[in-house]
This record gives C-alpha cells, structure tokens and sequence, in this order.
C-alpha cells in the first residue's frame, strides 16, 4: 500500500511540475506542459484509476496552494480529470457473452470485450472541447469579450515583436481570432491522443498493461457521431456564444474523424506492396502542411457513410470451402 501511495504521489508531482513549467516561458515548457497528463495516465493504466486520482488531487492541492485556485482548477480540468477517466476506459471490459468451445450456455466465455478504440476518440473529443471552453471562459462569458480579448492579446504579443505595426496586421489578427478556438480544439485533441497512445506503450513495454493492445485499424465513431456533428455544425452558423461552442465541438469531432480515416488508410492499403511508402509520404505530408488533413476527414466521413473498411476485409476473405 505504501508503495501505490508514492507511485501516485509521484505521479502527481510529475504532472504538476510539467503543467506549472509553462510559468517560465521558456520553449521546452510548451511541450512540457502538452506532456503533463502523461504520468498521471502511466499511473492509472499501469495501477489502476484509484492510482491517478489520488496522484491528480494531491498535484492539484499543491498547485493551488503555490499558485492560487486557478491553477488547481485548471490543472484538475485539463489534465487530472482526463488522464483519470481516460485510463479507467482503457481497462474496461467485459464478458462478450459467447460460449467456449465445450462449456454449456450458462458458462460465460474466458474471452473479454475491451472498451472500443473509437468510443476512446470520443471521449477524447469531449475533453477537448471541455477544456477549450473552459478556456475561454476564463477570457469572458460572451462572444464579444472573448473575441476583444483574444484580438487584444495577439495585438499585444504582434507590436511587442514588430512595433511598427500596420492596419494589414489588425486584418491578420481578426483572421486569427475567427479559427483560434478550432485551432485550440484540435491541439488539444492531438496531444489528448497522444498522451494516451504514449502511455499505453509504456506500461505495455513495462508489461503492466492488463489488455491487450487493440487493433487500431478498427477504430471508427459511435454512428450517432455523424448526427451530432452535422447538428453542431448547423448551430455554427448562428451567432454569439453558441457559434463558439458548435465551432469547438465540429473542430473536436472533425478531428476524431480525421484519426478514423487514418485507420481507413492502414486497411485499405494491405494489399499494397510499397504501403509503408505510401503511409509514410501521407504522414509525412499531413505533418508538414496541415492542411492535407482534410483528406482524411474526408476519408472517415466517407467510411461512416459507405463502409469501405467493411467491404474491403469482406472481399479480402477468402471463399468458403465446398460443403460435399
């Protein structure tokens, strides 16, 4: 018992200290802070939910009394509260109710069923835009103030580095603070994602990881993500505050469909013989321009729709064996 309250004590110092790193505004605190929920998921992957939570309380108590109750609730916001949720999903299971092979119908199957990959992006998507409204209320509670206080401080920030600053920034800026929430959105949605994916590998590599690893090409979203999403993107085109939040909420889900078209990618090109090439060059394209990633929003959309992975591994099998 001793030995689980220091691994979570030290968890949650280690989260702490990356999250607070962001006060010395030096260039590595950035990533630093992006990492912060990462030894919190260790823990809660590793030992168990009970492990994180405990490690998330005791780091935001910390934060709070060296850096006032902001800090605590950010902090518990932002990164304690998804790194416990998230890593008690990854060890959900249960009983698929199929019968091994010999055993009578009442005799439950040794065979469990692990909480799907999508259902994760979901979740994950939810943190996101949890957390970037959250942000943004910090700046105020309706569209104008938030908008006014975002152009302020890119203003700032521009004449500080260039002080002869023209009436075309002022147009840059207001360009800025139109896809600054979006943006926030999928950065949050990105090191969400992979945070997780990082500390399943690491307590897969220190073997403390209690389900096997899931086969990420069969990712996809709940169906009923396609009608969220195109009911959050009907109430982007109102206006004040809602619009913000339908933003949020389409850039977060966008995102989740954009990482299931990469899923699609990795199924649909197993017949290829240069498919590591071809994955390569798309990665490596998606990474470097950004934009590209369309592509795959594309792609993901189009598989919930159609079904390509579906009818690509049905044509894939091979044909049943003659019955005489």
């Amino acid at each position: 018992m001793m030995a689980f309250g220091l691994i979570a004590l030290i968890a949650g110092a280690a989260s702490a200290l990356m999250f607070a790193s962001i006060v010395s505004g030096a260039l590595i605190s950035l990533v630093l802070f992006y990492l912060a929920p990462l030894p919190l998921m260790v823990a809660s992957i590793g030992w168990g939910p009970l492990c994180a939570s405990l490690g998330g309380i005791s780091a935001a108590i910390g934060l709070g009394a060296l850096f006032g109750l902001p800090y605590c609730i950010a902090f518990a916001v932002t990164v304690a509260l998804p790194a416990w949720w998230l890593g008690h999903l990854v060890l959900l299971s249960r009983h698929d109710g199929s019968v091994a092979p010999g055993a009578s119908a009442t005799e439950p199957a040794a065979e469990l069923e692990w909480y799907p990959v999508g259902r994760l992006l979901l979740w994950i998507a939810g943190f996101a835009t949890l957390t970037t409204i959250a942000a943004l209320l910090t700046l105020g509670t309706d569209a104008e103030t938030i908008t006014g206080t975002l152009q302020r401080g890119l203003m700032r920030i521009l004449r500080a580095t260039d002080p002869q600053t023209s009436g075309e920034a002022s147009q840059f800026v207001d360009a800025l603070v139109r896809i600054a929430p979006a943006a926030a959105t999928i950065v949050a949605m990105m090191t969400l994602t992979l945070n997780l994916w990082l500390s399943a590998k690491v307590t897969a590599t220190s073997g403390r990881l209690r389900r096997p690893w899931p086969d990420l090409m069969t990712a996809e979203l709940p169906p009923m993500t396609l009608v969220a999403l195109c009911i959050a993107l009907a109430f982007c085109f109102t206006g004040g505050l809602l619009a913000i939040v339908a933003q949020i909420t389409t850039a977060a889900l966008m995102m989740g469909y954009a990482l299931a078209g990469f899923a699609v990618l990795h199924t649909l090109t197993l017949a290829l013989k240069s498919r590591t090439f071809w994955l390569g060059s798309t990665y490596a394209v998606v990474v470097v321009f950004g934009w590209p990633v369309i592509a795959m929003v594309i792609l993901g959309l189009a598989d919930a729709v159609f079904g390509f992975r579906e009818r690509f591994l049905r044509n894939r099998q091979p044909p049943p064996l003659p019955t005489s």
